[in-house]
């Protein structure tokens, strides 16, 4: 299945949406950017899932990230559903605040590997799974999660990913298990001692191991 790879340079579609149509990378400009597929308008975990991401648009916002969903439905449908999903969340004088791509002939979804051969809808066409991608100023593609079509997201997962791949972005450290914005973080590999004195003035802690190999190295940023 058709598809992109990290580092591959995101695709520069041109598309329309609840806000008109746009080219994706100047929709991004030198932003950071999130897109999120979903399987189709006026679905329950959709539903959901859309009114979660707009309660959480300050904080996407606050860490540069540009907002897109996308499902496979028309530009009518979408500003249709998007006042369901704001009166689901007890905001019905409020418009939802990102666009939603139009995908009704699937191009973008099988371009970027999102069809789910194994949830297919009342035609037994197969549904958009439940991607995320994330995209970096650069314009290349940072992460990818893929969930099924039966499983919803967890955008406070999605925010800490990004707060993850911007801080491993600009210093050279890696994140550990259930790591969160503020923790301590591990020295790279490839840094050697003396060099991570220099980058890491906080200092740098070596955990002593029973193999002796000094490469689980903490520091604070």
């Amino acid at each position: 299945m058709p598809g992109i790879l990290l580092g591959d340079e995101f695709p520069n579609f041109e598309a329309n949406t609840t806000v008109g149509r746009i080219k994706f990378h100047e929709f991004l400009g030198n932003s950071w950017g999130i897109l999120f597929s979903h399987p189709k308008d006026f679905t329950p975990v959709c539903t959901t899932e859309l009114f979660r991401a707009a309660q959480l648009v300050d904080e996407f916002k606050s860490r540069d990230v540009k907002m897109i969903a996308l499902s496979v439905d028309s530009v009518a449908d979408h500003q249709n559903w998007s006042k369901d999903v704001m009166a689901y969340g007890g905001q019905a004088s409020t418009s939802l605040p990102f666009p939603i791509i139009a995908d009704e002939d699937r191009e973008l979804a099988l371009q970027l590997g999102m069809l789910d051969p194994d949830e297919l809808d009342k035609d037994g066409i197969a549904l958009t799974a439940r991607c995320v991608f994330v995209i970096g100023p650069d314009k290349k593609m940072k992460l990818s999660i893929l969930y099924p079509a039966t499983t919803g997201r967890n955008f406070d997962e999605l925010l800490r990913v990004i707060d993850s791949l911007q801080l491993t972005a600009k210093n050279k450290v890696a994140t550990p298990v259930d790591w969160k914005k503020g923790d301590e973080v591990m020295v790279i590999p490839t840094l050697s001692d003396a060099e991570a004195a220099v980058l890491f003035p906080n200092g740098v802690v070596t955990k002593d191991l029973p193999s002796k190999k000094n490469y689980l190295r903490c520091t604070k940023i």
